[in-house]
């Protein structure tokens, strides 16, 4: 059990970048982190030994973030109160403009695609963990990541040199 713990204290860090990449909002990812590990640690009985606590845990968080989705299309649109988080600072006014070029680029992206984009080459899952984290096949991770970065490749410029990278 204290490896289960320790694993997925580990995994929180991760766990927090991807659910940022996902709601673009600091307190809604802070709370999908949070309903993540509540439900890991209440549904832990169910994890099998034989697989990766890190997959589990972005299974989870990823179909948090799915239902949750779901849920508030049905609701109807509604914001914060006090208004957008602030983008974090760049001293470089250069890669300031690269990283806001990225940012539209990926939220350009199908949310499938971004998402195993972003297990895969962010969070650093194989193909196995991210199929395993989306519940799809391993074939389907890999066409979602090939037409992600086709078209990354296009929406920034850089030609087939980024769809070549692995």
């Amino acid at each position: 059990m204290t490896d289960f713990l320790a694993d997925v204290e580990a995994a929180i860090p991760s766990l927090r970048r991807y659910a940022l990449t996902l709601t673009r909002d600091v307190d809604a990812a802070d709370d999908l982190v949070q309903d993540c590990l509540e439900r890991a640690l209440d549904k832990r009985r169910l994890w099998r030994p034989q697989g990766a606590v890190r997959a589990w845990l972005f299974a989870i968080l990823h179909n948090r973030f799915v239902s949750d989705r779901r849920r508030d299309s049905r609701r109807g649109p509604h914001g914060p109160l006090d208004g957008a988080a602030e983008p974090a600072a760049v001293d470089d006014p250069v890669a300031a403009v690269a990283l806001s070029e990225v940012g539209r680029a990926l939220d350009a992206l199908s949310p499938e695609q971004r998402a195993a984009l972003l297990l895969v080459a962010v969070e650093g899952l194989t193909y196995a963990e991210a199929a395993a984290a989306l519940g799809v096949p391993v074939g389907t991770v890999m066409s979602r990541i090939a037409r992600a970065r086709r078209s990354l490749s296009r929406a920034l410029g850089e030609g087939p040199r980024l769809a070549q990278v692995k």
